[in-house]
């Protein structure tokens, strides 16, 4: 049993995994998740800081939900965040478009490589001496 201090409130609590916050914090962050979301479906045209000082939420923890991509602005919102790779502006998300067909290409790669290495391996052992039965 993990004992732990929520990060929000200080108070004592059984953590089991994730952030480390209380069932009652959790909740809390939880409904003003959905708060947030309604508000900015309702008005697509708000900036971040319109949408934190409305909702009584940080920019910080508005711009975690938008990494986390629980929350996603329109085409037409003025609100971006840079990609961390190249800083391309983007809606949702870590990284743009390009960025994740790139790291998808070079995970697959070096997937292919791994795999490539393998069967090389294994038909190099195959080349060894083999035992050989004769038929009497």
């Amino acid at each position: 049993m993990d004992v732990r201090n929520c990060k929000e409130c200080g108070k004592i609590f059984n953590y089991m995994e994730g952030t480390p916050l209380c069932p009652n914090c959790i909740k809390k962050l939880n409904d003003q998740y959905e708060q947030v979301k309604q508000y900015v479906y309702d008005n697509p045209k708000a900036t971040i800081n319109q949408v934190a000082e409305e909702n009584d939420v940080s920019v910080a923890q508005i711009k975690r939900w938008i990494r986390e991509e629980k929350l996603a602005f329109a085409e037409s919102s003025d609100i971006g965040l840079a990609c961390e790779h190249c800083g391309a502006m983007i809606l949702t998300g870590r990284y743009c478009k390009d960025c994740k067909k790139k790291m998808e290409m070079q995970f697959g790669n070096a997937y292919q490589e791994k795999e490539e290495k393998k069967v090389e391996k294994k038909k190099k052992s195959d080349t060894g001496a083999k035992m050989r039965f004769l038929d009497r």
